[in-house]
């Protein structure tokens, strides 16, 4: 009977080819391959939004935290609902009006200042993290179905994504992504929910049998739900994966409530994952790990068929978060590293290409060429989970207060932002350094909630005292940047000046 879980896998994952090709189809130009043409509408918008932002971490991880915790294991989806509720409501019109394609390009004309885009170096580690750990997540489901060694399921599973993240850029991943928000909706809402429920004998079973504290709300602990919404919360207001799903809608409105709909969708998905997991205490109450706890009710409490889907479902959670973030990578390798290890080393890049096909055949070269970097990441790299946590640390520590400041502050400076930058990054680094040599376990620093926190403080006071000091940006580029913010230019920043 296990063989129809593994024909519904398989089925699932050769759909994911089909859209690559769906994808190519409508591929022009750089927009259309790294923004889908910016002209995604409600409904595709809000489910492209829901799924790259609910990857394993919320799937697999939220039903193993309400197993564990309760109905509070549901913080870490809500911390992430949050971000996007946030970004959406307050910044993502902003955002989309400015016709770019990087949050280092924001930077840049923000503050008229091209040192800015050193940040993109921040940012491409961040997504070659969160790629990479997306795709060591899902092979553990191939591990479980096949029976294969995790190598082979990770360059399976990559090479899925990365086929049809090549040849149909965003269009391919945005058809991919309102597929797995359909799969991973079906999956947790209406089979994995009322199955565990019904099990469970309905919360009435479930109060007879867990413990009380599963019932509170603060039960995982006051520190790590304000973790979670330092973390989560403020990485997603500035993202580039998360950004580049900004760029694609066809208008501020859209962008506003159709991504504060997706938050609002992931705020549901967290309760329900817990209360999957709450379930599953009392019905399967031995298992040991807790990552373990989605496979094992997918295939011991549904029925044979639906429990294939539901680890379908899984694997559309990993992989959307997995591609979303392969391309947000390439982007800001072609956009901003590229051109700022040039100007580095005193090589011009040129002019702009002006060939769309060119433009995209260097698109899919960048894609290719990560998204098999992120693959040997994830089979050689042991411990990707600590070098997500670093990235993530600095990203927050580090750029949080100059992207936002540059969106919420007029009197914000390039030096300020400049300064800001530096001062979050080597706080951050810094005390996570000192932690780790003081820690007795190793990780101890890098796990730590400390080094955002002193990132975060350096970064804004030197923000407002060096922007304090220096003299206010220029006219000429607050003028430009008041045209972009407010729509009235609608011609595109260029992806890169090398073809």
């Amino acid at each position: 009977m296990q063989s129809l879980n593994i024909a519904i896998v398989v089925f699932y994952l050769a759909a994911m080819l089909a859209f690559g090709w769906w994808g190519k189809s409508r591929t022009r130009d750089s927009t259309d391959y790294l923004v889908a043409g910016r002209r995604l509408g409600p409904l595709l918008y809000t489910g492209t939004m829901a799924a790259v932002v609910l990857g394993g971490a919320s799937t697999v991880g939220g039903v193993g935290l309400g197993y564990r915790y309760g109905i509070s294991g549901m913080w870490l989806v809500v911390a992430i609902g949050a971000g996007v509720l946030l970004l959406s409501l307050f910044f993502a019109p902003t955002v989309q009006r400015l016709r770019i394609f990087t949050v280092s390009q924001m930077l840049t004309l923000r503050y008229g200042s091209r040192s800015t885009r050193v940040s993109g170096i921040v940012m491409l580690a961040y997504t070659l993290m969160l790629s990479a750990t997306s795709t060591g997540a899902y092979a553990t489901i191939f591990v479980v179905l096949f029976g294969w060694d995790r190598a082979t399921c990770i360059a399976l599973g990559g090479a899925i994504v990365l086929v049809y993240s090549t040849v149909g850029g965003m269009w391919s991943i945005t058809l991919a992504d309102m597929a797995q928000f359909i799969i991973k909706t079906v999956g947790i809402f209406f089979l994995m929910l009322p199955f565990a429920l019904d099990s469970a004998g309905g919360f009435a079973g479930i109060a007879e049998r867990a413990p009380e504290a599963f019932f509170s709300i603060t039960g995982i602990g006051f520190q790590t739900i304000v973790t979670y919404f330092v973390v989560y919360t403020l990485g997603l207001l500035i993202g580039q994966d998360i950004w580049q799903r900004v760029f694609t809608a066809a208008t501020p409105g859209i962008a506003r409530w159709g991504g504060a709909t997706a938050g609002i969708y992931c705020i549901l998905y967290g309760v329900a994952g817990a209360l999957i997991g709450m379930a599953a205490s009392v019905i399967l109450p031995d298992i040991a790990a807790k990552d373990d706890v989605y496979a094992d009710v997918a295939l011991k409490v549904l029925p044979v068929g639906l429990g294939g889907l539901v680890l379908a479902a899984a694997v559309a959670a990993m992989m959307s978060t997995a591609s979303g973030a392969l391309i947000a990578a390439a982007t800001v390798a072609r956009a901003d590293v590229l051109p700022t290890l040039a100007a580095w080393i005193g090589r011009s890049q040129g002019a702009h290409a002006v060939d769309p096909d060119a433009d995209v055949a260097a698109n899919r070269r960048w894609v290719l060429g990560l998204g098999v970097v992120v693959i040997v990441l994830a089979i050689v790299v042991q411990d990707v989970v600590a070098a997500l946590t670093i990235s993530y640390d600095i990203l927050v520590g580090g750029l949080l207060v100059s992207i936002l400041g540059g969106l919420m502050w007029r009197r914000g400076t390039g030096l300020g932002a400049g300064v800001s930058m530096a001062a979050g990054t080597l706080v951050t680094l810094g005390s996570m350094i000192a932690l780790e040599i003081q820690s007795e376990t190793r990780y101890g620093g890098v796990y730590a909630n400390e080094p955002i926190y002193f990132g975060l403080l350096a970064s804004g006071i030197c923000y407002v005292v060096f922007s304090l000091v220096s003299a206010p940006t220029e006219p000429a580029v607050m003028a430009a940047w008041d045209a972009r913010a407010s729509g009235s230019v609608i011609e595109e920043i260029p992806v890169s000046s090398e073809a």
